[in-house]
This record gives C-alpha cells, sequence and structure tokens, in this order.
C-alpha cells in the first residue's frame, strides 16, 4: 500500500514555494509537480508559470498538499483575515483517486486549519463540483451575488491608467 502523506505548509508554503519541498522535507521538485497536477487534472489552473505560482503560494493563507509517496495527488488552499471571511480556493485531486475521500480529506484540514476555523463565513466557487462541495456541508447562497472583472483594460482603466 502506498504511503500517503498530507503536508499542513507554513503561511505562505516557503517550503513549496523556494525549495520545492514535499514529504519528510526532501526536495521533490514540489513547485513543478503542483504546476503538472493543475495542468493535468483542472480546466481553471492550466498553464500558470512557477513564477505566478510562487506569488498565489506566498500569498496563501492555508496550503494542503497530499501526497502519494512522492507523487503530489492532491492540493487546496485558502485565503482569510482569519475573522469575517475566508475563501477556499484551487481543491484539485488526481482524477484517478477520485471518490476516495482525498478531497474530503483536504477540505478539512482547510476547514480546522486555526487560522481559518473560526471565521464568520467560508466561501468558495466552484465550476463544475457543486454535488461535491453540498456533499461536505456547502450550500449554494442565492442571496449573494458573485461580480467579477477579468479583462486588465477596463481595470486599468478604472485606475486611471491607460
Amino acid at each position: 500500500m502506498p504511503k500517503l502523506t498530507i503536508i499542513r505548509h507554513a503561511k505562505g508554503a516557503p517550503g513549496l514555494r523556494c525549495f520545492g519541498l514535499g514529504p519528510y522535507l526532501r526536495p521533490t521538485n514540489g513547485l513543478i509537480k503542483l504546476q503538472k497536477l493543475f495542468d493535468k487534472y483542472t480546466s481553471w489552473a492550466t498553464n500558470r508559470s512557477k513564477t505566478k505560482l510562487k506569488k498565489m503560494l506566498k500569498n496563501s493563507s492555508i496550503v494542503i498538499s497530499l501526497w502519494k509517496n512522492q507523487e503530489l495527488i492532491g492540493f487546496g488552499r485558502a485565503t482569510s483575515d482569519c475573522v469575517f471571511r475566508t475563501v477556499i480556493w484551487d481543491v484539485v485531486i488526481a482524477s484517478n483517486l477520485q471518490g476516495n475521500g482525498f478531497g474530503q480529506l483536504i477540505i478539512n484540514e482547510l476547514m480546522n486549519s486555526s487560522l481559518i476555523k473560526n471565521s464568520e463565513k467560508i466561501y468558495l466557487m466552484t465550476t463544475n463540483c457543486s454535488d461535491f462541495y453540498n456533499q461536505v456541508g456547502f450550500k449554494i447562497n442565492t442571496k449573494q451575488k458573485l461580480f467579477r472583472i477579468n479583462e486588465r483594460s477596463i481595470r486599468r482603466k478604472m485606475h486611471g491608467r491607460n
């Protein structure tokens, strides 16, 4: 039976971000493995550069990774003000291992983190995993609306830059 290891990274995940550390604090090219996990098993996080992944990790409040031996098989993260609001991001499990409780394990680790477990509200967004999130206790909120701005040109215009 392969050894499973869950890592609760320090805030900003410096070991993963700077040194590519995996289980037992061993160098495993963790950042490259994270990039490959996103590219292979997501539609929303493909083609993220290592530079942007490093920045993402640095600015995350909580980072959880799940390993089977030296293979990265799952990931999730959250950002939080540690009082009022938390948002869970980028939960992914290798598709050949879905249905084994690994997604729930990552969600539980995030939710039980001392940084966010007392947040007033915990949010997440999903495109195609609503059933999974309902199963683990999240409910669709029909009282709020999600707004977004995607185009950088619009954001620059809002800030007076052309």
